[in-house]
């Protein structure tokens, strides 16, 4: 497994799982968005709370690769790192099957913020992890 700025173990529950027994590609996106907004937490910032400021990230793309299939019971760990691409954050998110760290999926999400109705260039997260760079 390569370095992540943040990183989260999660269980998979039975009900994620389809008819054969694996779970089923919507809930990958799921546990991504969940990785991403514990991110969030871990900078001392909330997804509501950023709406009540007038901020909101809105996603603009996804792409998933997915590679082995996890199942239920299964532990795994959700990853992310991120970038910038001009007003773009683009969020490198991976999970792996944590008793053997096998790559489940190879994730990239593309957000975008708003601020009061108008899109930024991400100001908004710029300060929020100025804290990481040190």
């Amino acid at each position: 497994m390569k370095d992540y700025i943040y990183k989260q173990t999660i269980k998979v529950r039975d009900y994620e799982c389809d008819l054969q027994g694996v779970v089923n590609n919507s809930n990958y996106q799921r546990y991504m968005e969940h990785t991403r907004h514990e991110f969030l937490e871990s900078l001392g910032e909330n997804f509501g709370k950023m709406h009540d400021k007038g901020v909101d990230a809105f996603v603009s793309r996804v792409d998933i690769r997915y590679k082995t299939s996890l199942r239920s019971g299964d532990s795994f760990i959700s990853c992310l790192n991120l970038s910038k691409e001009g007003p773009k954050l683009i969020f490198h998110q991976d999970i792996y099957r944590a008793s053997d760290h096998t790559q489940a999926t190879k994730g990239k999400v593309e957000i975008v913020v708003v601020e009061n109705g108008k899109l930024t260039r991400g100001e908004y997260f710029d300060k929020l992890l100025e804290g990481l760079k040190k």
